[in-house]
This record gives structure tokens, C-alpha cells and sequence, in this order.
């Protein structure tokens, strides 16, 4: 009996690890992906032919939890275990700066930290401004990147260049802007964050 028992409990465990990633992996400077629960999820997938909608960078505070930095209405940081879970299907994919370790010193982390600080309660940009004014979710990763290390993980693209033909994208396009589509506006897209050569992937879940 005693045996059945510390099978079941063995069982268990191994279901439990194979199911909960070790978020305590994650670093600060990671950026985290996700395919997101809003309304224009489909539409972002489409227009950058990718899984992911979602983006956010991780980044601890003074007790060592982590938190996903994130532009949603309003910019705010979220747990990062809460973050996950709120994720279709839970499912995320973690990039790391490849030489993370040269050039996130202590300064920089501290920097990274003041700068996203900085962007909270700011407003979504549904429009997708190339301003500080208001932030989208790759945007606030690229611009705390840039803004402390000096690197640019993508280049910024002419919001044309996207794939623009499809009925939910251009639906999209219509509610935020009404016929006047900036299409020299420039944009960074989660998708071009992820397939950065200056990053590569360190968990996928």
C-alpha cells in the first residue's frame, strides 16, 4: 500500500513539474511573447504574420519577483506568473540579449528599471505612434532597450510595409483611423522583437 501511495505522489509530481515552467529561469532584460486575449490580437497576427500578438519585458523589483512590463491601457507591470496565465493557452516564448551578460550591467538593469518606471500609467497607443506620448506593447520593449543600451533590436518599419490586405486588418484600421491611415508611420512589431539577431530564445512553453 505503501508503495501504491509514493507512486501516486511521484505521479503527481512529475505532472505538476512537466505543467509549471521554472519561471525563476527568467532574467532581468528578457522579453516575453505571448498571443493575447484582446480584440485586435487576429489582426496584429495577420498583418505580421506571426503567433504572437504580445510582448512585454521582464524585469524584477527590490525583493526579486518578477514582472512583465507591459503596454496595455494604461502601461503597467504585471506578476509575471500572472502574466502567463492570461496568455492563450499559456503558451509563451522568452528571448534573451545574446550577450546579456556584458551588456546588462548593474547600471544598465538600474537604468532599464528607471525608464520603464517612467512609461507607467501611460496611455495605450491604438494608433501606433512613433511618440513617447503613448506607448504599444513592442514599442515600450524597443524603446527601453534603446534608451538605456543604445541598441536597436529591429528596425522600425513604415506601418505599409505590414501585410495590410486582409478584411480584420483593414477593419482595424478603419475604428482607429477613420480612412487616414499614416502609412509612413513607423512601427516595430512583436514579431520583429522576437526574430531580432541581436536576441535569442531561452524558454519556449
Amino acid at each position: 500500500m505503501r508503495n501504491v501511495f509514493v507512486f501516486i505522489i511521484s505521479l503527481f509530481t512529475f505532472h505538476f513539474c512537466a505543467c509549471s515552467p521554472d519561471l525563476s529561469q527568467l532574467k532581468d532584460g528578457d522579453i516575453i511573447f505571448q498571443t493575447s486575449a484582446s480584440s485586435q490580437s487576429k489582426a496584429i497576427q495577420l498583418a505580421t504574420h506571426s503567433t504572437y500578438s504580445h510582448c512585454g519585458i521582464i524585469l524584477s523589483d527590490s525583493t526579486g519577483n518578477l514582472f512583465v512590463y507591459e503596454a496595455v491601457q494604461p502601461v503597467q507591470k504585471t506578476p509575471l506568473k500572472d502574466w502567463v496565465k492570461r496568455g492563450e493557452g499559456k503558451h509563451f516564448v522568452v528571448t534573451r540579449l545574446k550577450n546579456a551578460n556584458n551588456i546588462l550591467s548593474k547600471g544598465i538593469l538600474i537604468k532599464m528599471k528607471r525608464i520603464a518606471e517612467s512609461f507607467l500609467r501611460k496611455n495605450y497607443d491604438e494608433q501606433f505612434n512613433w511618440s513617447d506620448d503613448e506607448m504599444y506593447c513592442s514599442e515600450l520593449v524597443f524603446k527601453i532597450y534603446y534608451y538605456t543600451t543604445g541598441l536597436q533590436l529591429a528596425t522600425p518599419a513604415q506601418l505599409k510595409s505590414f501585410d495590410l490586405s486582409s478584411d480584420e486588418v483593414k477593419k482595424k484600421l478603419e475604428e482607429r483611423y477613420h480612412g487616414k491611415i499614416p502609412m509612413t508611420e513607423l512601427c516595430v512589431s512583436p514579431e520583429q522583437l522576437l526574430k531580432s539577431n541581436l536576441t535569442e530564445v531561452v524558454m519556449t512553453e
